[in-house]
């Protein structure tokens, strides 16, 4: 089965606020989807529904054939997919590759009592993460900082890593919540080029952003939501130049925002 993300009618209420409000669209594999909107549009909250970490009130969103909706966040994991936050929750006194590490273990096989034991399949278990945590750390670029706390590494550079460290649960999809948040225009434009080889890796990308120029560059397409409900969804070209976006963007002040 294709790994589509098909999301119908999510609905999300806090008391009296609709925080997303039926919320449908579909991201097809191999695709880079942004979803922007204005401050308090919904967006975070969208993917914490998305990710288990929120209960909807109402609607589905299957990946790959398979309900995501009311599951718990690790088994969202199992299923293939992974998120970041907007504030980076790494271990800080572990090293860059310490960090990934730990993101293999999700799929690891051999439980406890075989690395106590130290029994073989342990030792060739780990083994594999430690290669494959220093294959994402090549692919984020943080090869050269393998070995460097991560209290030690400047923000744009935790960005990455925490990239990294979702990737190492094997995802198919992969949710970015302002991944450029607090990044120069280097960082941005060298995040770019990460999404592009994770995406040419074979892991379909959806991304909340404030940063046009990089939505605008990277996206396939753009959802766009404005006070929890969806009011436009496309290429970047016609989001552009779509008048309710524009509106939302740039139309009265709103002290909510």
């Amino acid at each position: 089965m294709s790994g589509t993300l098909a999301v119908r009618g999510v609905t999300k209420r806090f008391g009296g606020l609709v925080a997303v409000d039926d919320v449908s669209f579909d991201v097809h594999e191999g695709e880079i989807k942004a979803v922007i909107g204005p401050n308090g549009a919904g967006k975070t909250t969208l993917f914490n529904v998305l990710t288990g970490f929120d209960t909807p009130d109402a609607g589905s969103a299957t990946y790959a054939g398979q309900e995501l909706l009311g599951s718990r966040p690790d088994r969202v994991v199992r299923r293939g997919v992974a998120r970041t936050f907007q504030n980076t929750r790494l271990f800080e006194e572990m090293t860059a590759h310490e960090n990934v590490m730990v993101g293999t273990h999700a799929r690891t096989s051999s439980g406890f009592t075989s690395a106590a034991l130290r029994l073989p399949r342990a030792f060739r278990e780990e083994r594999l993460a430690s290669e494959e945590a220093d294959r994402l750390l090549r692919l984020v670029g943080l090869a050269e900082r393998r070995d460097t706390p991560a209290a030690d590494m400047p923000h744009g550079l935790r960005r990455l890593l925490e990239i990294a460290r979702a990737l190492a649960t094997s995802p198919k999809l992969l949710l970015l919540d302002e991944p450029a948040a607090g990044l120069n225009a280097t960082e941005t434009a060298g995040l770019a080029d990460v999404l592009y080889r994770i995406r040419d890796h074979g892991v379909t990308i959806v991304v909340v952003e404030h940063d046009m120029g990089l939505v605008m560059q990277v996206s396939d397409e753009i959802v766009v939501l404005d006070r929890g409900a969806k009011i436009a969804e496309g290429p970047p070209r016609l989001i552009q130049k779509d008048p309710a976006v524009i509106k939302a963007y740039l139309g009265e002040e709103d002290l909510d925002d």
